[in-house]
Formats: structure tokens, C-alpha cells, sequence
């Protein structure tokens, strides 16, 4: 075999390397990119300006005296530098002669988790670090209880800093027995405890001299030969499932739909549903850049034709028949709340479910987790990094699936409607089936009926503004104008509604938001009802983007009968 052959022969079996994702998480100031660091500098891929800057940045930034400093391979924003810890998740690619390596260094720091299930979102794989000098501490449990809710279930236990307790076995068998019963109670199915020091990389890729009562692998060792292949789940037709991410239309003669394959296989020929709405079809073609592929598989993107004409659109779900996919408007989720602000009953937000965005609230919380204990403890509200099961409403049926089944289906995040702030991320433990109990009753009078009786449609002004902006003045005054047309009105005041249908609820700020949500409820049945409804609030109400309200902030009016004049008129030309 000649030079070139050998070159091709090596590029084709790197070419073949299967790849592992993996995280590095624990509580902060546990070495964690000192650990990424050095694997990378084991990994001997640095280059020789790499390796000249890290010299330099070590005798400004390092904390290892003349020594290199490895976190500042990993640790690249200047306020990480400065204050020596990890802010954001940073990515680093790598591999060996067994295997392609995705690490992502993740935030020790509690103000951070948010970024920590970022990074653990997509990972095989996670390795836990505990500072052998402070065992194992509550930020230690919530990443690991953490990696279990977003489906990781191969753990290393990767004892750290060793050559600080001087190597001392005992050290090493407390902080392992400790962790033991915490895990056994998270059912995580498999923990490798290694003993490791990643500043003078022991147990590394070389067994250390300085443990000899350690006969397990080595870090490396362990992560080029862990099997995680079974966590991605069948590769079989039967368990394909794709949602749509964008309907490809570029001429009359084409209509493609593309997506990224969630899970299973497909292959032209093969039967396919729209879930959710009982619309068959059959692959005609898989669509690439390069040609026509004879199958795609679980992770791939891809465009696919249909044999027939059917309904699809962004966020609808095609899967094969038998996987039997659902909607539902109810389900049951765990949730990580990453906000500053409350989360709370009632309140509604946005969800990203999939590729499909939709109204939500949270209607009920089941319970929060004490992460130490595992305790499910009573709340009224969810606070920064809380973990709780709670129950979540659509504004719309969607198509989902239980996580433990489908991770790409039964994921979702939580928006802020104003902010646009990621307020929580969750997984979904199984649909509600309350809603099927219910089913809405057919009115023998329709709305539009009603607007012939009243002689215009319904609608909803909604007055908001601090308590010396006059807004229940200003709505009362309004309601009257409107009276005089010969509108059919009614008031809703924050007292009217309090003194009845709100008497049960305080002034907490759950109490506030449901106490809105039900003056909402009632100003759509109003509006159902053929009548125009006046509301006033000092809280800004959700779900006024829904056509049939206005919404009129009644602070900074220095003249409050021209604007009630000219509300008047663009209510008149509405309804």
C-alpha cells in the first residue's frame, strides 16, 4: 500500500467514526473546563498558534501560576476570564482513533442552569464533576437530576481534584457511596465513578500511579468504548415521525415537505399520516440537494413528496400509521423554570412545541422537586431554577408524544408573550385526557344571529393604566357614550367581578392573573352574547392579540374626551 493509499484508507475509517455527544455539568468551580481543556491538549489537535496563545493567555488570565492553564481552551468570553468561572455553554469538537467527541462545557454557577439544559438537551452522554475537597453539594444533585429529566442516562461520576486530598481512596469511596443512593433514586440505569485530577491528568487517558486501589477505566477509555446507541431508540418505518418545519414550493409542479426526521425510517413507497387529522397518503420521493436518497433515517433533514394532494402545513407531524400519534390540548409535564420573574397559574405564554408555536398557561402546579431530597413540595408559584410536574393548557390541539417515547416531540420551551425571554423549559409526561369529557354544546342561535339582533357584532374595549389614571372612570364614561348609540353594553370592573365570580381569590400575583383571566372568560362569553364589553385593569391582560379586543393604556391623555371620541369612532367602524 502506497503513501496515498494510506492517507485514503485513514480518512475513510476517521469517515466512519460513529460520534459521541457528551456534557461536562456539576456545581461551580469543579474543573470542568480545566477537564475539556485538557483532553483537548491530550487529544494532541492543537495547533501551534493555539498552543502559543494559550502560553500567553495563561500568564495573564491563568490561575495555575507558570503552569498552563487548560479552562481557557474552553473558557473564551472575557468576564469567564475574569472571574475564572463558566458563563455560556461552549462547544468543542475533537477525536481519537475510536471515536468523533461533541463536548459541551456547561455553567456551574446556579445563576446559569438555564444554559446547563441547553447544553444537555442534545447529549448522550454526561460527566458529572465533584470537587473531592467539597463532595457532593446541591448543585451537584440538580444537574444530575437535571440530566435524567432531558433523557440522559449514562452518567460519570468523575471524582475530581484527587491530588488535593492527596489521592486518599477514602475520600474518593465516601463521595461515590453518597452519590449512590441519590442516583438509585433517579433510576439513572448506568454511573461510572472515576477518580481523576484534570489539571495533572490522571485517569485520564493513562492510569494513574497515584491511585493504585482504582481498577476501572480511565476517562477516555470509557467514553471511546460506552455504548449509547440504544438511548436513540428503532430505527424501523413504524416509528418514523417528522415534524414539518417549512412546506417547499418553488414552482406549480412541486410541493415538498421539509423537516428534521425525529425518529424511525422512511422510504419511498412507504404509508404516511398527517397526525392528528386522519389524512393518508404514501411516499412518493425523498428529496436531497444531490438527488433522490432510497431512505433517510432519524436525524436527517430532508424534504419529502406525497402521492396525493393532501393538508399539511408548518407544525403539522407526518408519521407512519402505526405509530398512532395523538392530539391532545391538556398534557402533564415536568418543567424547569429559567426566569427571574414568578411563574404562575394562569398567566399565558407562548410554547414552542416542536416546530409549532402556540398560547399556553399553566393550569396547575402538581408539585415542585426538592432537589436534595427528591421531595415533591406544595407551590403557588414557580421561582429561578425550580424543577416541578405541572399541567399544561394549548390554545389548540397539537400533535405531541410522551418524552420517554419521542425526545423531539415531547420537548417544548416556555416564551415570555411581551419579552420574548425563554421562561422555562419541560418534557412531556403524557396527554390529558379531561378535555374528551367535555364536548361543546351546538348553539341553536348562532353569533352572527345575534349581531342581526343587536344590529352590530360583538367586542371587547379593555382600559389599562396605573391606579391614578381614572381608567374605571374613563370606562364607565365610555360605556355610557356607547349607550347612547344604541350599543348594547356591559361593564367589567376589577370590584364588580372581585365581589363574585373572584371572591375566593387574594392579591398574590397568581391570585392577580387568574382574577384577569376570569374577567377575560367573561368578556368573550359577552362578546359571544353580541354585546360590546368595557373592561378596566391596572394589570395588562393576555390573549388581547385575539381579534375582538382593544386594548387602550390610559396613561399620558391629557385630553380624555378627544380620545374617548376618537375610540368611539374606530369602535363604531369596527363592530
Amino acid at each position: 500500500m502506497n503513501a496515498a493509499e494510506k492517507v485514503q484508507a485513514y480518512l475513510d475509517q476517521q469517515q466512519s467514526l460513529d460520534t459521541l455527544r457528551f456534557i461536562t455539568c456539576g456545581s461551580v468551580d469543579d474543573g470542568k473546563s480545566t477537564l475539556i481543556g485538557r483532553m483537548l491538549w491530550e487529544s494532541q489537535q492543537l495547533f501551534e498558534d493555539q498552543v502559543a496563545a494559550l502560553r500567553n493567555e495563561s500568564k495573564r488570565y491563568g490561575t495555575q501560576g507558570d503552569n498552563i492553564d487548560y479552562a481557557l481552551l474552553v473558557d473564551g468570553l472575557s468576564a469567564e476570564r475574569e472571574q475564572g468561572i463558566t458563563i455560556d455553554v461552549a462547544y468543542r469538537y475533537f477525536q481519537t482513533d475510536a471515536r468523533k467527541f461533541i463536548v459541551a462545557d456547561t455553567p456551574g454557577h446556579e445563576q446559569y442552569t438555564r444554559n446547563m439544559v441547553t447544553g444537555a438537551s442534545t447529549a448522550h452522554l454526561a460527566v458529572l464533576l465533584i470537587d473531592a475537597r467539597k463532595g457532593v453539594l446541591t448543585q451537584t444533585r440538580r444537574h444530575a437530576f437535571l440530566t435524567q429529566l432531558v433523557g440522559i442516562r449514562h452518567l460519570v461520576l468523575a471524582v475530581n481534584k484527587m491530588d488535593l486530598v492527596d489521592f486518599k481512596q477514602e475520600v474518593y469511596d465516601r463521595i461515590v457511596a453518597d452519590f449512590a443512593g441519590y442516583a438509585k433514586a433517579l433510576s439513572i440505569e448506568a454511573v461510572q465513578a472515576i477518580p481523576l485530577s484534570a489539571i495533572g491528568g490522571d485517569n485520564l487517558r493513562e492510569r494513574s500511579k497515584n491511585t493504585p486501589w482504582y481498577h476501572g477505566p480511565t476517562l477516555m477509555g470509557y467514553l471511546e468504548t460506552v455504548d449509547v446507541l440504544g438511548q436513540v431508540g428503532e430505527l424501523v418505518p413504524e416509528q418514523f415521525a417528522m415534524p414539518i418545519q417549512w412546506v417547499n414550493r418553488p414552482n406549480l409542479d412541486f410541493r415538498g415537505f421539509a423537516g428534521l426526521v425525529a425518529s424511525g425510517l422512511a422510504s419511498p413507497g412507504m404509508p404516511i399520516e398527517v397526525a392528528g387529522k386522519n389524512t393518508q397518503s404514501t411516499v412518493s420521493k425523498i428529496v436531497q440537494f444531490e438527488g433522490d436518497w432510497a431512505q433517510a433515517r432519524a436525524g436527517d433533514s430532508i424534504t419529502l413528496t406525497l402521492a396525493d394532494e393532501v393538508d399539511v402545513s408548518r407544525g403539522d407531524v407526518l408519521c407512519h400509521p402505526a405509530l398512532g400519534l395523538k392530539a391532545a390540548d391538556q398534557f402533564c409535564a415536568s418543567l424547569v423554570w429559567m426566569d427571574p420573574e414568578q411563574g404562575l397559574p394562569a398567566k399565558n405564554y407562548l410554547i414552542q412545541l416542536h416546530t409549532q408555536q402556540l398560547g399556553c398557561s399553566i393550569t396547575k402546579i402538581k408539585h415542585k422537586v426538592n432537589v436534595n431530597t427528591l421531595a415533591h413540595e406544595a407551590a403557588e408559584h414557580l421561582e429561578t431554577n425550580d424543577i416541578a410536574e405541572v399541567n399544561i393548557h394549548l390554545d389548540r390541539k397539537a400533535v405531541a408524544s410522551p418524552f420517554a417515547e419521542n425526545k423531539q416531540l415531547g420537548s417544548f420551551i416556555l416564551v415570555d408573550r411581551y419579552s420574548n425571554r425563554t421562561v422555562g423549559a419541560g418534557v412531556i409526561h403524557f396527554a390529558l385526557k379531561r378535555n374528551e369529557m367535555i364536548h361543546a354544546t351546538q348553539a341553536g342561535v348562532s353569533v352572527e344571529d345575534r349581531a342581526k339582533l343587536h344590529g352590530h357584532k360583538g367586542h371587547t374595549v379593555w382600559f389599562i393604566g396605573p391606579a391614578d389614571s381614572n381608567k374605571t372612570e374613563l370606562a364607565a364614561k365610555f360605556e355610557l357614550m356607547l349607550h347612547h348609540e344604541r350599543i348594547s353594553t356591559m361593564l367589567i370592573t376589577g370590584s364588580k367581578v372581585r365581589s363574585d365570580l373572584s371572591m375566593d381569590l387574594g392579591f398574590k400575583d397568581s391570585d392577580k392573573a387568574e382574577h384577569v383571566r376570569r374577567m377575560v372568560s367573561l368578556a368573550k362569553l359577552l362578546m359571544e352574547a353580541g354585546c360590546v364589553a368595557v373592561a378596566a385593569t391596572v394589570t395588562r391582560p393576555d390573549l388581547l392579540e385575539k381579534e375582538g379586543f382593544t386594548l387602550v393604556d390610559c396613561a399620558g391623555y391629557d385630553n380624555s374626551d378627544d380620545m374617548l371620541q376618537n375610540l368611539l369612532t374606530q369602535i363604531r367602524s369596527i363592530i
